[in-house]
């Protein structure tokens, strides 16, 4: 299961590169994928239906239960089929359909690849990521390429619905699994937790995901919204794999959930009302693809309710109403775009007598919409015909209104199901016959598979049987009173059968007086357009986010930093009172070193309050970082020290630098007495709550043996400086997710930045040249090396030579060089000593901010044919890669590696994996500096612009 997760993932990251040029090989790959998924479920079928459940596991973090578990039992090799399936038949149709689609083929097989995730995890959290990567696959799918608004606000609204949705699911699924004591799910199944309020809180925020996903009412106008996508990926995600997740996990923890409140009546209520309400907005719809949206919308209601019931046979026929929607509404989409692509046009006034023209497709939707219908002997009719059992002989209270309800959604299901028909391909009076192009052959194979499968299913019903049965029979689901339900397509004349054939004959009268239920529809009071409900919350949200902003992001800096220090005194603050820990020994100092270093960060603060001077300011901040470092490194903190100092200069450097185009001092204050005293007090007592907060925690970590376990094992992970084994080996993952923070940080300010540059992390005006080398790396290649020539930096040369300096020319010369080396060594030398890659990218870093000091250009600086988000980017793959590799021999994740080799002369030499890590550490760290370099560039491109008011500094400037 965890290779055919991989496969899926590497296949849809290669098909968009392999597409340009090998467009068939690529589809075919795309093909084989999902088909291997299918091949695969049914190598494991006998075993899974004997009882025989694999299972695989990849732990991460198992005393947090945090793991990856695989299972597969008889309900998840049901969706594996439909899933790995349809994606199959799917894809062959997408090869004919799209001209080249080397994205869509990609994002499809990355779809599927989530969806086998999805109903194969056994873990809530597991689920829940592969569920979230189903909503942002989809978001892409929907939206193309970007070229239609439409496109773009249906994928928003789809992801913004579903991925809402999912939010309270994970809430829901943190308090289950609290109630639980697991997070997996078979054994929450098999030993369900005792009812209680938070539990109750859990199956509301659970079904609130699982109806979002799954378009219920009123929740279901993404859906048909959705509608604007291409014909293959309404087939796959909005019939057969998608849509289905919701109602996967409702028949994955009915099961365990059934018994709590409100999971039976919501499941019922919301599920038979949704049935009702989509079929009846089917029957208005004039568009083939809206009406088998709203179909769909009409059926997933019908399996909500039947899957959620809590009965065995419900859960059979749920499971059988599953497979058979995911063969005929599937077709029947395809079918859609077969008629769209040979007749130009969805529109059912438009068409006439295409069923002649094209008997194959004709004959295939035919035999799909008998399916949808619940006619005999399609597998549908196995469903409707157990949904019809199941309801008549159920033991809740209000079982007939379950009843009444599920007969009207059949009688107006058989209704829409000849609209379509009629509308797809019957001869319309006064309507000119609709010519017909000719459409390949590959775009009907796959609707002729899934009907066969829909004939095929309902004939062989023992197979059906053999499939449904295993998961229906679950000791937890209520059996009915009549006895256990076999699967047949005869049993003997009943009072189900009876209302079943009622309701056909009631939906075809229902289709053949039309023009009076249009007339009816268009005079009865217009129902809750779930539409426009979407569209007046998400207004309303616009409205309250404008509201709220104008009321809090006031432009003042002094208020952000009240209301900052404010919350610190009143969140941590209040909780140190209440409860009071103990306090350690406090002494003055531990090192008389310490006292000067205080007098000089106090005496740093007090003069930073009261300068006017932006310069003097700044020197200050950084005389009180400095400060701060010298603490650490007489508390016996090297590394922490040689980062503080690393960030500090560079800090300083930069701010010196955007200070060139500010005024040189600031702004008069006009501060009221009044004021002025509540910024005195709220500093104090700021201070001092951060004192007693850092008092405490000190006293809390003393009492800790964590410190001396991770001295003790640091060698271990092959390295003997504790705190490059903390971060790189111990509390890597933590790492990981700082600096991807870090990236995406540096993204947003660059973006910020962009619009004065040309979107490439490069100022406006100094785009490279096509083959990829700026004017700066040509003459950089051109540089000598050995004479003292100021070809040495290229870029000097166009600084004006009043502004040129000789003496920092030379200077940079001579030490450009030597840092780089510096930053080298730091990397590698963080195992054992003060270092690592954090300080050795920054040192790096601040080797390229010696040559923009003297060229006055960040392109110049760093004159390659490389930007810096390639770099940073380079640094996140490289150590998430690293992070990932120990998988692939069966180790755990971020698990480092060690090898020693005896080289003569050399000695012996030892080289841990981890320090590929630190190496993607360093190059981010470097990728932010040169980011920040071109920042400046563009502050400098900026002019004047900086300037207080947007108006040209009056006063000197900051040289």
């Amino acid at each position: 299961m965890l290779t055919l997760l991989g496969v899926h993932l590497l296949v849809a990251l290669l098909l968009p590169l392999l597409a340009g040029r090998y467009r068939r090989a690529a589809w075919l790959l795309a093909v084989l994928v999902p088909l291997a998924a299918v091949v695969w479920a049914g190598l494991w079928t006998g075993r899974v239906l004997d009882g025989h459940v694999p299972q695989e596991t990849l732990s991460w973090a198992s005393v947090l239960q945090l793991e990856l578990v695989l299972r597969l039992d008889s309900l998840s090799l049901l969706m594996v089929f439909v899933i790995s399936g349809v994606g199959a038949l799917v894809l062959l149709y997408g090869s004919g359909y799209f001209a080249d689609g080397g994205r869509e083929a990609g994002l499809l097989v990355g779809f599927a690849g989530a969806m086998f995730g999805l109903v194969t995890a056994d873990h809530l959290i597991a689920l829940y990521i592969f569920w979230e990567l189903t909503s942002v696959i989809s978001f892409l799918l929907i939206a193309g390429r970007g070229q239609g608004v439409a496109n773009r606000k249906a994928a928003e609204q789809a992801l913004l619905t579903t991925a809402g949705g999912g939010l309270a699911m994970l809430f829901g699924f943190i308090l289950l699994g609290r109630e639980a004591g697991t997070y997996r799910i078979s054994q929450i199944v098999a030993d369900p937790p005792a009812t209680s309020g938070a539990l109750a809180v859990a199956v509301v925020l659970v079904l609130c995901g699982a109806f979002a996903k799954s378009a219920q009412a009123p929740l279901s106008a993404w859906l048909p919204a959705a509608m604007v996508a291409p014909t293959p990926i309404s087939a796959y995600l909005h019939a057969a794999a998608m849509v289905k997740a919701g109602v996967y996990l409702v028949a994955r923890l009915t099961p365990a959930l059934a018994e709590v409140q409100p999971w039976q009546p919501a499941v019922l209520a919301i599920g038979l009302l949704t049935m009702v309400l989509g079929a009846w907005r089917a029957m208005r719809q004039t568009d083939l693809k809206l009406l088998l949206a709203y179909g769909t919308v009409s059926e997933l209601g019908m399996l909500t309710a039947l899957l959620g019931a809590g009965g065995q046979t419900a859960m059979l026929a749920g499971e059988e109403m599953l497979l058979a929607h995911a063969c005929f509404k599937s077709a029947l989409f395809l079918t859609v775009g077969v008629l769209e692509r040979s007749t130009g046009t969805r529109e059912l006034h438009r068409l006439s007598g295409v069923g002649r023209s094209m008997p194959v497709v004709c004959g295939a939707a035919v035999l799909s919409v008998a399916s949808m219908a619940g006619l005999p002997p399609l597998v549908g009719y196995l469903g409707k015909e157990a949904a019809y059992e199941a309801m008549w002989h159920a033991d809740f209270a209000g079982r007939w209104w379950a009843v009444a309800g599920l007969a009207l959604g059949s009688a107006l299901t058989v209704a829409y199901c000849a609209r379509f028909l009629w509308g797809a391909f019957a001869v319309k009076p006064g309507v000119e016959r609709t010519p017909v192009e000719r459409v390949p052959a590959v775009l009907v194979w796959p609707v002729c598979v899934l009907t066969a499968a829909s004939l095929l299913l309902g004939v062989f019903y023992r197979v059906t049987g053999d499939l449904t049965v295993p998961y229906a029979r679950s000791e937890h689901l209520v059996p009915d009173p009549a006895g256990p339900y076999e699967v047949s397509l005869w049993h003997g004349v009943t009072g189900p059968l009876t209302l079943s054939a009622a309701m056909i004959v009631a939906g075809l009268l229902l289709h053949a007086g039309r023009v009076w239920v249009e007339r009816a529809q268009r005079r009865m009071p217009s129902l809750p357009d779930t539409q426009r409900g979407y569209e007046g919350t998400v207004n309303g949200l616009g409205r309250l986010a404008v509201w709220f902003t104008r009321h809090t992001q006031v432009g003042s800096l002094p208020v952000y930093l009240a209301v900052l220090l404010l919350t610190v005194i009143a969140v941590p603050g209040t909780m140190l009172l209440w409860y009071r820990p103990p306090l350690p020994d406090v002494t003055a100092w531990h090192s008389a070193v310490q006292v000067p270093l205080a007098v000089v960060i106090l005496a740093a603060a007090v003069a930073l309050v009261v300068t006017g001077h932006r310069l003097t300011a700044v020197l200050l901040v950084g005389a009180i970082g400095y400060g701060v470092a010298g603490l650490f490194l007489v508390q016996g903190a090297p590394d922490l020290a040689l980062t503080q100092f690393l960030v500090e200069t560079l800090t300083v450097v930069a701010v010196v630098l955007v200070l060139r185009r500010l005024p040189a001092d600031f702004s008069p204050l006009r501060t009221e007495p009044r004021s002025l005293w509540f910024r005195v007090a709220l500093a104090t007592v700021a201070g001092v709550c951060v004192a007693a907060l850092a008092v405490t925690a000190t006293a809390v970590r003393q009492s800790l043996q964590l410190p001396r376990e991770i001295i003790e094992r640091a060698p271990e992970t092959g390295a003997y400086n504790a705190v490059n084994a903390l971060l790189v080996d111990f509390r890597a993952l933590d790492t990981l997710g700082e600096i991807s923070v870090l990236l995406v940080t540096v993204i947003g300010a660059a973006a910020l930045l962009g619009r004065r540059g040309d979107g490439r992390g490069r100022p406006a005006g100094r785009r490279r040249r096509p083959g990829g080398r700026s004017r700066a790396a040509e003459r950089f290649g051109e540089a000598r090396w050995d004479v003292p020539r100021e070809m040495w930096l290229p870029e000097a040369l166009d600084v004006p030579r009043r502004e040129r300096s000789l003496l920092l020319e030379l200077v940079v010369r001579m030490l450009f060089p030597a840092v780089l080396v510096l930053s080298v060594y730091l990397l590698f030398a963080g195992h054992s000593r003060p270092g690592g890659g954090f300080a050795g990218g920054l040192v790096a870093g601040q080797a390229f901010v010696l040559r923009y000091l003297a060229g006055r250009s960040a392109e110049a600086a760093f004159p390659l044919p490389l930007t810096p988000r390639s770099v940073a980017g380079a640094g996140l793959v490289l150590a998430a890669v690293t992070a990932l590799v120990p998988l692939a021999a069966g180790g755990t994740p971020l698990s480092s590696a060690q090898w020693y080799w005896d080289v003569p002369v050399l000695g012996s030499l030892h080289l841990a994996t981890n320090v590929f890590f630190d190496l993607g550490v360093y190059l981010l760290v470097l990728g932010v500096c040169l980011k920040l370099l071109y920042a400046l560039d563009r502050v400098r491109d900026a002019g004047d612009t900086l300037a207080p008011y947007g108006g040209p500094a009056r006063r000197k400037a900051v040289t």
